[in-house]
């Protein structure tokens, strides 16, 4: 390891050790060095005779805005949110198409709709399941490998980012490539451990100026709607106590947290609405098969690529508590009810013994195995003539647990602070580990399996076919949208596991441009999951469980959830593709499936303060979240047509402003009206606040 400076000299000493061509792989997320890049950026960019190639994923960039409106909106809180964050000039420039000839980027996943109108995006998009992307870099010959880091006495961590980079480094010099490892330190990061920890001798370059440390990305929190609080209720009923939870980012994610941490904490409440829902009535094989809607006793095990902030939110609601440990006939006597972890046995012993385990008397392997796993106080040092098969040896609980393994994180800024806040025996229940590890059961699958019991995969998909398939990731001419990630990866990990289950959520529809659509569709030129590996999606109306269903049975599931303005015109493509008889009718209790049948429920509960639009709080303060709905109205009308805008626009001539409205659109610079296009504006968004 040498400590180096960030400079131009750096990085001309990198050219020449490897060569005129440098292929750079990047963690995705917040764990790009971004000093680093931009050096590198910059001196390549001003020598053309060499080539710079960047593998990475999920760029980050502080958003801009299209219009003027978004624009100033935007500049309000931008440096409040994301303080000194530094922007990748990669990025910036490839948003701009700026990118020089002789460097390119390719992404395995796009922030999601970043990218669907660039075109050398597009062309650099790899599709790879997660699991597979450190062998697709390696197969590109990566020379360079860089990293952010959190440093602690001395010691570096992956923080964020244990998911790929440890593999790839571990398969190119398997590979036996030349390669070299650069980590930038940045103090902000929290110092993560198990898999998280960097092992000092494969560092070959240090930087480590606390200078260049800067401010995490951190999204701010998005409201929850009504149409996914609901999707979130269904979805919180199918995990079951005593399992694991995968869940991700954005509001369907929060929505399933918030019913989760509801149902735990007012679970009468809850059951009962629950209750006036029908679910128990509408979907009965569901209900009889999988749904649980009691409190957590034993609690819940996470493990998920992605870990976000509603992780912590569980944690705090003591949901989030049960601990695994990586033993396999340790796990498996926990699983099988005979070993309690926090209430230890001399009895846990001798079955540790019957299995072979350990031999007793014990040797001094077995005893320091025992004292690390807990099982004998830490305080007693081995004696060949003492037996330590007596109590007054004997430990209260097990050690080593985890609540959480982890590929990434990323969230707002409380989170960031929350972890770096915790102490360290809270940290390392937080396991940072490969996505090998979490996204698939094999190469350690024994381990695994005992891990995941109960397991919920809980995904979003944008659009579903009545054959059973997910669209996830692209469009149909190929335009992609995010990336498969590692949806793909869970949903096969899922059909793998007896008592697993992937529940995909979704919006039965969509509004786009004025226009009201089903994300029910007959067919589809892109899928992302394949019909045969259907399981169970939910959306605002219920859940449809489709595992194990012929297609005339998967058509019946799926209309049951979609919304009753388009159930017939799916039906009528179901009768003559031959999937159903021509006889067959939606039951009535299906057929009101439209907002209205949700919102009287949803709105007696509102009344006793659930639902609330940011459940989790947010970095917005209340002026810019008034504003950010007002905005988001007003870009609604303009999908709505000429008519619809003109008709707002006279409305809005005859309406008088309140003293507040006045004092929001000076915020937006908007109260002197200097042009046509601003009075328009200002009358506009006036309106919508008002409204």
């Amino acid at each position: 390891m040498k400590l180096e400076k960030n400079n131009d000299l750096f990085i001309e000493n990198l050219y020449d050790k490897l060569g005129g061509h440098i292929r750079l792989a990047v963690p995705l997320g917040i764990g790009k060095p971004n000093h680093f890049l931009n050096t590198l950026y910059s001196y390549t960019k001003r020598h053309p005779h060499l080539k710079l190639t960047i593998y990475t994923a999920l760029s980050l960039s502080k958003p801009k805005g299209d219009h003027f409106l978004e624009k100033r909106f935007i500049d309000l809180f931008s440096k409040r949110i994301f303080g000194n964050y530094v922007e990748l000039l990669y990025e910036k420039e490839r948003l701009e198409d700026k990118l020089p000839s002789n460097i390119e980027v390719v992404e395995f996943y796009f922030a999601p709709g970043k990218y669907l109108k660039n075109n050398k995006a597009q062309k650099n998009y790899l599709s790879s399941n997660y699991t597979h992307v450190y062998r697709d870099l390696a197969d590109k010959k990566i020379n360079l490998i860089a990293t952010m880091a959190a440093k602690e006495e001395g010691d570096f961590s992956f923080s964020s980012n244990a998911d790929v980079t440890d593999d790839l480094i571990c398969e190119l010099k398997h590979r036996g490539d030349n390669f070299r490892f650069v980590v930038q330190v940045n103090r902000n990061l929290p110092f993560m451990y198990g898999e998280g920890v960097i092992d000092k001798e494969k560092i070959d370059y240090l930087l480590d100026d606390d200078s260049d440390d800067f401010d995490l990305f951190s999204p701010p929190k998005l409201s929850i709607s009504d149409q996914d609080y609901m999707i979130g209720l269904y979805a919180s009923s199918l995990v079951k106590d005593d399992g694991e939870l995968q869940v991700g980012i954005g509001s369907l994610g929060d929505s399933v947290v918030y019913a989760l941490i509801k149902r735990h904490l007012f679970n009468s409440e809850y059951k009962e609405l629950m209750n006036k829902l029908s679910l128990r009535d509408k979907f009965k094989e569901v209900y009889q098969k999988l749904v649980d809607l009691n409190s957590f006793e034993v609690g819940l095990f996470g493990a998920t690529e992605m870990m976000v902030d509603g992780f912590m939110e569980l944690y705090k609601a003591n949901i989030l508590k049960k601990k695994v440990y990586d033993h396999v006939e340790i796990q498996t006597l926990i699983n099988e009810g005979r070993l309690n972890p926090n209430a230890l046995k001399l009895e846990d012993i001798k079955a540790l013994a019957k299995r072979k385990v350990i031999r007793l008397p014990l040797n001094e392997s077995d005893f320091k195995f025992l004292r690390y796993w807990g099982f004998i106080n830490h305080k007693y040092d081995y004696d060949s003539k003492v037996d330590y098969c007596d109590e007054k040896f004997l430990g209260e609980k097990l050690n080593h647990g985890h609540l959480m393994h982890a590929g990434f994180f990323l969230g707002p800024k409380g989170f960031y602070r929350w972890l770096r806040d915790l102490k360290k025996e809270q940290r390392e229940l937080f396991d940072m580990r490969s996505v090998l590890k979490i996204n698939q059961l094999f190469g350690a699958e024994p381990i695994n399996r005992l891990h995941r019991k109960n397991a919920r995969f809980i995904n979003t998909c944008m659009m579903t076919t009545l054959m059973g398939a997910h669209v996830s990731d692209a469009t149909e001419e190929g335009a992609v949208v995010s990336g498969v990630g590692g949806q793909f990866n869970f949903v096969s990990q899922a059909q793998e596991l007896p008592d697993g289950h992937s529940i995909i959520m979704m919006r039965s529809v969509r509004t786009s441009r004025g226009e009201l659509s089903s994300n029910i569709i007959d067919h589809y030129g892109h899928i992302t999951v394949p019909r045969h590996m259907r399981d169970i999606l939910v959306t605002e109306y219920g859940v449809a469980y489709l595992r194990g269903k012929t297609d005339r049975e998967i058509v019946i599931e799926l209309l049951k959830v979609c919304d009753s303005r388009f159930q017939n015109e799916l039906l009528l493509k179901a009768k003559l593709w031959g999937k159903i008889e021509k006889e067959y009718t939606i039951p009535p209790v299906y057929q009101k499936n439209v907002p209205q049948s949700y919102m009287l429920v949803l709105n007696e509960f509102k009344k006793r303060g659930w639902f609330e639009s940011f459940p989790f709080g947010t970095d917005l303060n209340s002026d810019e979240i008034a504003l950010g709905a007002a905005l988001k109205k007003l870009s609604s009308l303009k999908n709505r047509g000429p008519i619809s805008l003109v008709f707002s626009l006279f409305k809005a001539l005859f309406l008088k402003k309140s003293k507040n409205t006045i004092r929001l659109l000076s915020l937006m610079h908007l109260q002197e009206k200097n042009n046509l296009q601003e009075k328009i504006a200002a009358l506009l968004l006036g309106y919508y606040l008002e409204q």
